[in-house]
């Protein structure tokens, strides 16, 4: 990508240590058009599953199109319930000057959201991560499919 592009850097993460040891769902996108994604579960013994691949500009634009519309970098998570032992969850981002981590608990349900301080704020966290997580799965699902259509 060009250096005059506007800089763009976004990582989510949700896991728990718990019975089968560290289990995670992580993804990142990079300013370099790169999407890392991993997904680690012990449970059967799974193996850690790790995709990488490389998205266009105008993925990345839709990308921060859901970032603008969601309105998420206004929120602050000093109301949001902590880490717990159920698990946690991280989103950063950074999008040209600003930069903004949040961490929060585990999300269930919208249940979870009303019962917080900020119950606004998680609730726009909750439906951007709800988003994140299906416009990554349907990124990976097309980039490794193996019988394409």
């Amino acid at each position: 990508m060009a250096s005059s592009a506007p800089s763009f850097y976004l990582r989510y993460y949700v896991g728990h240590k718990g019975k089968f040891g560290h289990e995670f769902l992580e993804f990142e996108f990079r300013p370099d058009g790169k999407l890392r994604y991993a997904n680690n579960s012990n449970y059967k013994k799974d193996t850690m599953i790790r995709k990488e691949c490389v998205i266009n500009r105008a993925v990345l634009e839709k990308l921060r199109g859901m970032i603008v519309d969601s309105e998420i970098m206004k929120e602050d998570d000093n109301l949001w319930p902590h880490p717990d032992r159920v698990g946690r969850q991280e989103l950063e981002i950074v999008m040209d000057k600003e930069h903004i981590c949040f961490t929060t608990s585990k999300i269930n349900s919208l249940v979870d959201c009303t019962q917080c301080k900020d119950a606004e704020g998680l609730r726009a966290f909750y439906y951007l991560v709800q988003d994140l997580k299906c416009f990554v799965f349907a990124l990976i699902g097309m980039h490794f499919k193996i019988k394409p259509i």
